[in-house]
């Protein structure tokens, strides 16, 4: 039988990660390890000074005291390392996770791991508009549909999927996309303000953030009502730029 794990980075109680539940728990056994509570924007961080708690959520479910990236390490190093899951999906994420978003994102940070470790893995997010109503029905159709292809095609060495999906009903989706990372243009994104104590303080995430219109993006998918996947590799490494930095002399 398939073993399918599930995280997030909205946290245990999160209805996203119930909805992709829902969606899936009936294509094999279904595990769900996910943060205790809400810890998005975690990034790729492991708790390493401290020790981890898991607590019981129902049946097969738990709840750790730690990040998304933790939640799997212990999931496949851990508690099912004598029954590791064949696939693991992330989400799904109240928000999108767009172009250099990935970088921040606990969600996609998750799906990073288990792709270290040697799992398959995607990350599903639902792009909305703040205080818009959340409507799971299309990303929690669609599910389904990316497990089955990555269980019956498999994925390369070291790639993971970034699935974002739009906030709209199915009947209005127009389609799926293969896309690459969109780009944002960064404005004063810190707000500067004196508390009622007099002291000053920052919050990191003002407004001029946009997001560079360019065609086959992850971004123009979503804004056209499509679903974008986006094939993501763990290694970094710009191969064409070697070449430049091998002729330097670092004298």
């Amino acid at each position: 039988m398939v073993r399918i794990l599930l995280s997030n980075d909205d946290g245990i109680a999160s209805e996203g990660l119930r909805a992709l539940y829902d969606a899936v728990s009936g294509l094999g056994e279904t595990i769900v390890v996910a943060p205790d509570r809400e810890q998005s924007v975690a990034s790729h961080s492991l708790t390493l000074h401290r020790p981890l708690r898991i607590q019981s959520a129902g049946n097969d479910w738990f709840a750790v005291d730690g990040t998304p990236a933790d939640c799997i390490n212990l999931a496949l190093n851990g508690m099912f390392k004598d029954r590791r899951p064949n696939i693991v999906l992330s989400g799904i994420n109240k928000g999108g996770n767009l172009g250099d978003d990935v970088t921040y994102s606990g969600t996609v940070a998750a799906a990073m791991e288990a792709t270290l470790l040697g799992v398959p893995s995607a990350a599903i997010s639902l792009v909305h508009e703040n205080g818009e109503p959340l409507n799971f029905e299309l990303a929690a159709s669609f599910a389904p549909k990316i497990l089955r292809e990555i269980l019956d095609r498999g994925l390369g060495e070291g790639v993971l999927l970034n699935v974002n999906v739009p906030n709209i009903p199915v009947k209005d989706c127009r389609g799926v996309r293969v896309t690459r990372q969109g780009r944002r243009v960064y404005g004063n994104g810190i707000v500067e303000k004196v508390d009622p104590r007099g002291r000053e303080y920052y919050w990191i995430g003002g407004s001029g953030l946009n997001w560079v219109r360019e065609p086959g993006t992850d971004f123009e998918a979503v804004t056209e009502n499509a679903i974008s996947v986006t094939p993501l590799r763990l290694d970094m490494t710009d191969f064409d730029f070697m070449g430049d930095i091998e002729k330097w002399t670092f004298e």
